[in-house]
């Protein structure tokens, strides 16, 4: 007996339920994750974060020479600004040219998330990067070489830092964005590097002479070495130090402004 379909059955239509764009919070979230997950995969920032400070810091406490360069809070501080400069310049400044050649941020574009959420997902991973750094650098200053921090210290340190480091993530900002090519970028950022960290050695030592220091010490590197020193001693905070923050927050708008004004989602 075959099966006869009812001419009065009632079909019911199919409901598709209606697209549901994410809420901001979720797709701050999934970019954070996203960006942790590489940070924590790349071998190469990882060991530009933790090991080559260590090995400067060791370094700057290894010889009577460097005596001559400032006080053990100063040496300290240079090495801070020696990871600093690393994880911005060559972490970070390099990271978002080689995305930006693999065409990774014209993918993220068509998403629906905001560009402004893009970069800055990016750059909370890089100031907490910079933050183990810092951590991991005083801990070792205190354990092996004696520098030892109140808690207020410690406090205002890693306050300093976090401010400190808006300076050179807009240092590798305004790399990327007036330089395009990864490769050239990779040159030019080992270039801009170095004079970053090492002119800010001389900032508290007038070996060469005082306008070399005077040079030295409001350079971009020089006036964060001098907001570190502060902050490891507040006692010592004056209107100097107060200066070198004014300065640090004028060098971080000028780079973070030209970052923003050059920079290109796209090789081309």
């Amino acid at each position: 007996m075959s099966s006869v379909s009812e001419p009065n059955a009632v079909r019911t239509p199919a409901v598709s339920l209606p697209l549901r764009a994410p809420a901001l919070t979720e797709i701050f979230r999934a970019l954070l994750e996203a960006d942790f997950t590489v940070q924590l995969r790349n071998n190469r920032a990882l060991l530009l974060s933790f090991a080559l400070p260590l090995v400067v810091l060791f370094a700057l406490f290894a010889s009577k020479f460097y005596i001559a360069l400032g006080d053990p809070q100063f040496r300290v501080a240079s090495v801070l600004t020696l990871g600093m400069a690393s994880i911005a310049i060559l972490g970070y400044a390099m990271t978002v040219a080689r995305d930006r050649e693999k065409g990774v941020f014209q993918r993220l574009r068509v998403t629906p998330a905001p560009t402004w959420s893009i970069m800055t997902s990016r750059l909370v991973v890089q100031v907490a990067a910079i933050l183990a750094m810092a951590l991991v650098v005083l801990v070792a200053a205190d354990l092996f070489k004696g520098v030892s921090l109140t808690a207020e210290a410690y406090l205002l340190t890693f306050i300093c830092v976090i401010f400190s480091s808006a300076l050179f993530l807009g240092v590798g900002q305004a790399l990327a964005g007036l330089v395009r090519s990864a490769d050239t970028l990779n040159a030019v950022g080992r270039i801009a590097y170095l004079p970053l960290f090492a002119l800010g050695l001389f900032g508290q030592s007038t070996i060469f002479g005082t306008t070399f220091e005077l040079i030295s010490r409001w350079s971009p590197g020089g006036t964060v070495e001098t907001l570190l020193t502060g902050a490891m001693n507040p006692s010592s905070w004056n209107s100097d130090t107060w200066l070198a923050l004014a300065v640090s927050a004028a060098y971080s708008v000028v780079f973070a402004g030209i970052g923003i004004r050059w920079f290109q989602w796209g090789v081309r």
